[in-house]
């Protein structure tokens, strides 16, 4: 039987209400801070598409009020679940912005450790989405990388391998610290510490990229890599994410 859920978050963004709308109810902006490849039309009624790793998901704008509200409800799933997401922008003085996000719906049989884990990601997504406005204003990624390893328990395990390819060492890391990207297949590169929750995820912050590694839903360990050079080769993106995963984690 599904069961009904909702998550509410807000979050201070240093942004316009129109620099906020565009990186939440346009393509290439989503695909600049969330998961996957995504395509809307702009308007009520219109369709939303996601692709995330070759597989397609679909919603309807159930919302559509440019600067202020935006709003989409997926498609029902053989299951009768479903999930809902509704974003409501109230602007403030000097150029900022207040996001209010809601993720309502139901979800299936293991609907609490789903819960727990959109609990979670629902809070890091919007602090990605912070970051991206913050540090790549008037941007888009050109390519973005959802790449996802295997299956492991193991959080010590999880953790140790995000820190040591960020050039992290010790347990404990901070936001703000130094670290320096180094994996096999890609140039090194020197940035800063975005996001650490331990074990959930960890984040770093280059002048040409957003990275984040999560150890999510079911235990899965996921790379996202949103790349603002605009030179990249997606293709060889992938394939250099998928090898440190299946390598780091065989």
């Amino acid at each position: 039987m599904p069961h009904e859920f909702e998550v509410r978050e807000e979050i201070a963004l240093d942004a316009t209400p129109e620099q906020v709308w565009e990186a939440i109810a346009t393509g290439p902006g989503v695909d600049s801070w969330f998961m996957g490849r995504n395509t809307i039309e702009p308007r009520e009624g219109g369709r939303t598409r996601q692709e995330i790793m070759g597989f397609p998901s679909e919603a309807t704008v159930t919302a559509w009020e440019p600067g202020k509200k935006y709003a989409i409800r997926t498609d029902d799933n053989p299951d009768g679940t479903f999930m809902a997401m509704e974003y409501l922008i109230e602007g403030r003085g000097g150029g900022s912005a207040v996001l209010r996000f809601v993720h309502s719906g139901f979800l299936g049989d293991d609907w609490e450790a789903e819960y727990d884990a959109l609990k979670v990601g629902d809070g890091m997504y919007l602090r990605k989405l912070a970051a991206y406005l913050r540090h790549f204003p008037g941007r888009t990624s050109a390519y973005n990388v959802f790449a996802v390893g295997p299956q492991v328990a193991d959080k010590d395990r999880v953790w140790s391998a995000f820190a040591g390819v960020l050039g992290l060492t010790g347990t404990e890391v901070a936001e703000g610290a130094p670290g320096r990207l180094t994996v096999e297949g890609l140039a090194p590169v020197d940035g800063v510490v975005e996001f650490a929750r331990r074990p959930g995820y960890l984040g770093l912050r280059t002048d040409e990229g957003l990275y984040m590694l999560i150890h999510g839903y079911q235990d899965a360990v996921v790379v996202e890599h949103h790349d603002f050079s605009g030179s990249a080769d997606g293709a060889r993106l992938d394939e250099v994410w998928q090898s440190w995963l299946n390598r780091s984690f065989a």
